[in-house]
């Protein structure tokens, strides 16, 4: 049988299968490891996954290349990303240090507003031009989906503008993105002490015309997800004004997200689970009963150590807690210019080992087949599996564990997106 491409003589083919569903529990630490593995590769998505002598025997191509001993694993799905944003916050890392809070820098006029004022008066082209390096960086560590939030506008035609450049962005360049209109991210200056006006605002006006944007979308021609999302946070939004929000975007069609946990738990954990919230994220400090309702439902939980570590923090989020309850659990980078800048997945897995506890292969099942999952992707994406999509990673090394046993390096030798090379 022909193949468009035959990748071959894998030392470990990592497969990270799945049956139709995130991995949860014992399953977490299942790589799916194929010795000298092969995969065939038709119209850019995986037609057969096997040890090499059954495949080169049973397909054949023009297009071969050997892997040459070396890991072949799925691309990484980063499942929370802010990736699109203009200017920096550099002088916040300043104010952080000197031992100021997350929340004190908010307070100061930092933070959230303080992008959200440099998103507001860029170009749409500026947006792109700073937001495409961004990418390029993160596609070289081996990220080949995104998912990518507004909530640097936080008025309608801001909004607009990120979600425009985001659509651009899926165009013109290799990583896949799924967007997620975060308009309750912050409240803006103009409701300063008006947060349910500014709702309200979220709800009448943004709604709609995101609605509106996204029906038009190349999104929703390829039958992609648009989720709305919403900061449930002391100095954001209440854990009421989650629940009015996500009850108004499942309404009108939208799937759903929400931050939670990521400093006080206000209970918007167990509001978004019973509203059937595609993932909730950060989850820093959920409390044991919030754990288990998670374990109980469909929702993947997304764990952000690289903030953690940003903000010099020994708390992170109870991962192991999250496994061992029976919960599907993913990591993301959470890439943005004040709590992130990090657009590295393999070192957001080296981070997790070592403060989580995580074993590489539970950090590895987080970034791929689970990620996928938690950007509403999972059925696609994030697995080297007959009839998904040929998004694939050759490491330059001989075992997949080295992912997260080295940092401060890159171990991506060659990155394939729907099957076609982008690298090298």
């Amino acid at each position: 049988m022909q193949a468009d491409l035959i990748i071959y003589n894998a030392g470990q083919l990592v497969t990270c299968a799945s049956q139709h569903a995130p991995k949860r529990g014992a399953a977490m630490r299942e790589v799916g490891k194929i010795a000298d593995g092969a995969v065939a590769i038709k119209n850019g998505q995986i037609l057969a996954v096997g040890a090499s002598p059954e495949i080169l025997g049973q397909y054949d191509s023009t297009d071969k290349y050997d892997a040459g001993g070396r890991v072949v694993c799925p691309g990484f799905v980063d499942a929370h990303t802010h990736a699109v944003y203009a200017g920096e916050r550099v002088d916040e890392f300043d104010m952080r240090i000197a031992g100021k809070t997350y929340l004190e820098i908010m307070q100061a006029g930092g933070g959230i507003n303080s992008t959200m004022r440099k998103t507001r008066a860029a170009s749409p082209e500026q947006l792109y031009k700073e937001s495409l390096a961004r990418l390029q960086t993160m596609l070289m560590l081996g990220t080949t989906t995104a998912e990518v939030k507004t909530g640097y506008g936080l008025d309608t035609d801001s909004e607009l503008k990120m979600l425009r450049v985001i659509e651009e962005l899926d165009r013109t360049q290799p990583i896949e993105l799924i967007p997620t209109f975060l308009g309750a991210h912050s409240i803006p200056p103009e409701f300063a002490g008006r947060a349910n006006e500014y709702i309200e605002l979220v709800i009448a006006q943004m709604l709609p015309a995101v609605a509106n944007w996204y029906a038009q979308s190349s999104f929703k021609a390829h039958g992609k997800p648009c989720f709305v999302d919403i900061f449930c946070e002391q100095g954001a939004f209440s854990a009421e004004q989650t629940r009015q929000l996500l009850e108004a975007s499942a309404k009108l069609g939208f799937k759903l997200k929400a931050h939670v946990d990521e400093f006080v738990p206000l209970g918007g954990t167990s509001i978004a689970i019973e509203l059937g919230a595609t993932s909730i994220d950060h989850l820093d400090f959920t409390h044991a009963n919030e754990i288990a309702k998670l374990a109980n439902s469909e929702t993947v939980a997304v764990v952000i150590p690289a903030v953690n570590f940003n903000l010099g923090s020994n708390h992170f989020a109870n991962a192991h807690e999250i496994i061992n309850q029976g919960a599907a659990l993913a990591l993301a980078t959470d890439i943005n210019p004040g709590s992130a800048p990090c657009p590295s997945i393999p070192l957001v897995m080296a981070i997790a080992c070592r403060y989580q506890r995580l074993l590489p292969s539970e950090a590895l099942n987080a970034v791929t087949i689970n990620a996928a999952y938690a950007s509403g992707m999972g059925e696609r994406i994030g697995s080297i599996e007959v009839g998904k999509q040929a998004d694939l990673l050759v490491l330059d090394v001989s075992d997949y564990r080295h992912l997260a046993y080295q940092f401060g390096v890159n171990l991506v030798k060659h990155i394939f997106k729907k099957g076609k090379r982008l690298n090298g």
